[in-house]
C-alpha cells in the first residue's frame, strides 16, 4: 500500500514540483499551501508523514508543527527550509520534526529520508521516556531547555534500546553484558530511566517518573 504524504508549502512552484517527485516514487501525495489549509485536511484525513516547509505566510511551518504536536499528532515530519545553521536544525527538531532538510536539495534525498522516518515510525515508540529521544537513527537526551545530546551506544546497545522501545515496555532479548553496559548508560544521563530482568524472557526498559511499579528484578 503506498504511504501517503502531505507537502504543506506557500511555494506554488516548488510544492508543484515535490509533489510531481513524489508520485513518480510511489507515494500517494496531498497538498496543502498554509498551515491553515493543512490543519482543515488533517482535520479529515490521516496521512503518513508531513513534509513543511518552515517558513511560510501566515502561521509558520514551525508554530503550526508544534501546536500539532500538542494536539497529540505524531505524524512523522520533514521541516524544510532555507535557513542554514545548527541552532536552527536543532529548533526544528526541538519544535517537533523528525528530520530537518536544508534547501536546495535534490528530490531523490527527500524520499530516501521519508523512506527513513516513515519506516521507524511503525517500530519505534512515539511514546518515548521522559528525556529521551530516537531521531535519524540515534538517540539523545534533553531537558527541554537545552541542544539534546547523543547517547553513544554500541551497535548492540543502540539494537538493544530499539527493542526496548518498541513500543516501550517491550520485553526484549540480549547478553548480559549488552544489557548491563545499556543500563549504566542510561543510568548516567536519565536517572529514572532503568533496565530490568524478565526472569526467562529478557529485559524491559522502565520508566521511573511514569510509574512505580517494578515487574522484575535487577
Amino acid at each position: 500500500m503506498n504511504k501517503t504524504v502531505l507537502i504543506i508549502d506557500d511555494d506554488d512552484i516548488l510544492r508543484k514540483a515535490l509533489a510531481h517527485g513524489l508520485r513518480n516514487a510511489g507515494f500517494y501525495v496531498l497538498t496543502a499551501s498554509s498551515a491553515e489549509n493543512a490543519t482543515d485536511i488533517l482535520s479529515r484525513i490521516s496521512v503518513d508523514a508531513l513534509v513543511l516547509d518552515r517558513m511560510m505566510t501566515g502561521i509558520d511551518g514551525l508554530t503550526f508543527l508544534q501546536n500539532l504536536r500538542q494536539s497529540g499528532n505524531t505524524t512523522p515530519t520533514i521541516m524544510l527550509t532555507a535557513l542554514t545553521g545548527p541552532e536552527n536544525a536543532i529548533a526544528g527538531l526541538m519544535g517537533g520534526a523528525n528530520d530537518y532538510l536544508a534547501k536546495p536539495f535534490q528530490i531523490q534525498e527527500l524520499i530516501l529520508r521519508l523512506k527513513n522516518i516513515i519506516r521507524p515510525s511503525a517500530t519505534i515508540s512515539d511514546k518515548m521516556p521522559s528525556g529521551l529521544i530516537y531521531n535519524d537513527d540515534e538517540f539523545f537526551i534533553s531537558n527541554g531547555k537545552s541542544t539534546p545530546k547523543l547517547i553513544s551506544l554500541s551497535g548492540e546497545e543502540k539494537k538493544l534500546l530499539k527493542l526496548l522501545t518498541t513500543p516501550t515496555g517491550n520485553i526484549a532479548p540480549a547478553s548480559p553484558m549488552v544489557a548491563k553496559r545499556l543500563r549504566n548508560k542510561l543510568n548516567l544521563v536519565l536517572s529514572d530511566l532503568d533496565i530490568i530482568t524478565i526472569r526467562g524472557q529478557g529485559y524491559k526498559l522502565i520508566d521511573r517518573s511514569a510509574t512505580t511499579q517494578n515487574n522484575g528484578d535487577r
